[in-house]
């Protein structure tokens, strides 16, 4: 069950852009206040909450951070938030999905197609581009002191699909359907994951030579950074050879 998972090594290798902790905490208050909007406050009864405050403890987010974002919600002066996603292609036919919370939808769809433009991009209509993603469950764990087979073990029981060790971490990936049996699972076994969500997995990757590669990611960076996206997802493949050009 172990292996070389594609999107995983793209995930890890775009950490040195995911470093900017200050982009890392806006996203996660965001993720907070939608949820707590949605359905309240309490993380006992509010399985999203759960999930972003867990995500943010993973990001060492402070614990007041947390409560703020958790009153800012429930508050009087609660900003509202709208769930949208974007698709396209970045340069050379690379699918490109982006998934964004904004409380101004107009700035948004400004700022992401000036994005596109600007880096030979096409953006697509909503739908055209999702069946090239797979949703999924994705666990990653900071491998310390962790038994490691016979957590695999457990993992493939509750409906783990793929179990991928290296130095630094443990990444789990499962069916949409099984993520909260895995998610209870690691709970029962005391581990608690530094990330964990439904993730848009590419069911096929697409190999570029490294200028071109480097080109997209340039893109793939500039639209991280912006503070309405959420997360985006692509189809590029991560080869040897890139990763060691982005050293």
């Amino acid at each position: 069950m172990s292996g070389h998972n594609k999107w995983s090594t793209i995930k890890r290798k775009k950490g040195a852009t995911d470093a900017k902790r200050g982009k890392i905490f806006t996203k996660i208050i965001k993720e907070i206040v939608i949820a707590a909007k949605e359905g309240g406050g309490d993380p006992d009864t509010n399985a999203r909450l759960r999930l972003a405050i867990q995500n943010a403890k993973g990001a060492n987010m402070p614990k007041d951070n947390i409560e703020r974002a958790i009153k800012k919600a429930v508050g009087s002066e609660a900003v509202s938030y709208t769930e949208t996603c974007f698709e396209g292609y970045a340069p050379h036919g690379i699918a490109v999905f982006a998934e964004c919370l904004t409380d101004n939808n107009n700035r948004t769809v400004a700022s992401i197609r000036s994005a596109f433009n600007k880096y030979g991009g096409n953006l697509g209509t909503n739908g055209s581009l999702s069946f090239l993603f797979d949703r999924k469950g994705t666990f990653t764990i900071k491998n310390e002191g962790l038994n490691i087979d016979e957590m695999e073990l457990e993992m493939i029981d509750a409906g783990a699909e793929d179990f991928e060790v290296d130095d630094e971490k443990v990444t789990i990936t499962c069916a949409k359907e099984d993520f909260g049996s895995v998610s209870k699972k690691l709970a029962e076994m005391s581990i608690e994951p530094e990330e964990s969500g439904l993730k848009r997995i590419p069911n096929d990757t697409k190999k570029l030579d490294v200028e071109s590669a480097k080109k997209v990611l340039r893109f793939i960076e500039a639209l991280e950074d912006d503070d309405d996206i959420q997360n985006v997802y692509h189809n590029l493949e991560m080869t040897d050879e890139l990763a060691d050009a982005l050293e």
